[in-house]
């Protein structure tokens, strides 16, 4: 017996695969324009900031066709003997009640998220009771594809996901869409169904590697993917096992000499070295099997640590400095770089083993001047976002005018922007105190080693000059360098010095 048309069945599908469809993928846009037909309104291909407006009046339409669909559904298969509903019919319905539940609870869990609550979830009562009523009926009984405090959690997940993306990865331009559909992802996989029945207890054995240019944004990145890692719901307890806020431990590499590394990494026992004097607990111990610990310039660490760092991906196990007690990682490791790792694994820098281990799941963040590229209107609403997170919206329009003004006046649209989002951020700093910005000037020195090649204008002397101090700048080590572009340690010294 059929419950719904022709046309109301294709709703009904497109909406159930909204439950698993990547919200900034232009599939979200396709489902929802079958759903809402003449009533969709169109934000363009971007889903981001700018066009919040019509996707908060697409969503809200879905949710009332949805609620009218599960309506129709319910009250049907209260009428009908059990042997009437056909399995496809109720799989239909458990998966409109699916995403009914995620918008019927919307408001509450982004109130729960937004401010930052830890104690019990009162709201979990009512969510049951509505599970209850439209699975529970006196002559069927519809099954759920997942168990209620899965999906609990879940729903807990993908809010997080969606807010913590939006917040920390702003702007408009198609690059920038594509990153948060790649977080996204590594978060969910590119099949958030499998992920929900199967993966997500077992995400912690993927490393994640982020790639990209400095002042891009790779720990907002980290910190977006840590902060949106599944928790279980205790429905007995009405909490979740763990505050998602204190799971981000980040340890910035390149700030630390490398002996000191070891220790933050791996920890130590007292004595085992000169100013050891206390046991100390590592990064990697402390973490909790819901934590992330966030390794910046992973490209930094030297060959000893990689071998350590191997092992503790391969095996789950690593031991203190001075101890052989075996200890367990249960966590997640989230890895970030702006040195070309595979130039580092070729020039024998980096451990071929250990940049197969973590390059499973891939993020490459996109440079200021990409994200202009693409869109050059993506400026002004960057330094808007920027004023307002500075000034707490406090005067941040008048902020953001200047800043706009000064950089189309003195700056120019075909700016490089070398220091990417960071470079801005303090360019509009330097405008909000002394009413300019001035970029320090590059000499010839200083121009990328890229754009010299491409201009044409050196001889081999000169490329290989430039070419040494590049290496140079990145290693800040001579023999270093010298090994890197096989050269002897003094051949490359007075190259640099030269240039």
């Amino acid at each position: 017996m059929a419950l719904l048309n022709n046309d109301e069945l294709k709703v009904a599908e497109a909406i159930s695969s909204l439950n698993y469809a990547n919200p900034f993928l232009q599939e979200r846009q396709a489902l929802e324009k079958t759903i809402l037909g003449k009533d969709y309104v169109d934000g363009g291909s971007v889903w981001s900031l700018s066009t919040t407006d019509q996707q908060d009046f697409n969503v809200e339409r879905i949710r009332e066709k949805t609620a009218w669909i599960v309506k129709k559904m319910h009250d049907a298969f209260r009428r009908y003997e059990k042997e009437q509903v056909s399995k496809d019919a109720r799989d239909t319905y458990a998966n409109l009640v699916i995403y009914h539940l995620f918008e019927y609870f919307r408001a509450p869990m982004s109130e729960y998220i937004a401010n930052k609550k830890t104690e019990p979830i009162g709201f979990y009562r009512d969510f049951i009771a509505e599970v209850e009523r439209l699975t529970r009926m006196d002559n069927l009984n519809i099954q759920l594809p997942f168990p209620a405090p899965h999906i609990f959690a879940m729903y807990f997940q993908i809010h997080r996901a969606f807010q913590y993306i939006f917040r920390y990865i702003v702007g408009g331009s198609m690059p920038t869409a594509r990153l948060r559909a790649s977080v996204w992802q590594s978060i969910f996989t590119h099949n958030m169904f499998r992920y929900c029945r199967t993966l997500y207890p077992r995400m912690n054995d993927i490393t994640t590697l982020i790639t990209g240019p400095s002042g891009t944004g790779k720990e907002l990145v980290a910190r977006a993917i840590a902060f949106c890692r599944y928790i279980p719901f205790d429905p007995d307890k009405l909490q979740f096992e763990e505050n998602y806020l204190d799971q981000f431990s980040p340890l910035h590499l390149s700030a630390m000499p490398q002996n000191l590394i070891e220790s933050e990494l791996f920890g130590h026992r007292k004595g085992a070295f000169t100013g050891a004097l206390e046991d100390r607990a590592s990064w990697l111990e402390n973490s909790s099997l819901y934590g992330t610990v966030f390794l910046d310039e992973i490209g930094e660490i030297n060959e000893e640590v990689q071998v350590k760092l191997l092992r503790l991906l391969q095996e789950r196990r690593f031991h203190r400095i001075g101890e052989t007690r075996e200890r367990m990682f249960k966590g997640k490791i989230i890895a970030a770089t702006n040195r070309n790792l595979v130039s580092s694994m070729n020039n024998g820098m980096f451990r071929k083993d250990l940049y197969y281990r973590i390059c499973a799941d891939m993020i490459t963040t996109p440079s200021l001047r990409e994200q202009l590229d693409d869109s050059p209107d993506e400026i002004e609403n960057l330094v808007k976002f920027l004023c307002a997170r500075i000034l707490r919206n406090d005067g941040s329009d008048f902020l953001a005018k200047e800043t706009l003004s000064w950089i189309k006046k003195e700056l120019g649209s075909s700016y490089e922007w070398p220091g990417n989002v960071r470079e801005l951020e303090q360019c509009i700093f330097n405008i909000l105190i002394r009413g300019s910005y001035h970029p320090p000037e590059r000499n010839d020195a200083d121009i990328s080693l890229q754009e010299a090649v491409s201009a044409g204008d050196m001889t081999a002397d000169e490329l290989l000059n430039r070419y040494c101090l590049s290496i140079y700048r990145r290693t800040r080590s001579f023999s270093e360098t010298a090994k890197i572009v096989d050269l002897d340690r003094r051949t490359v010294k007075s190259r640099i010095d030269s240039v």
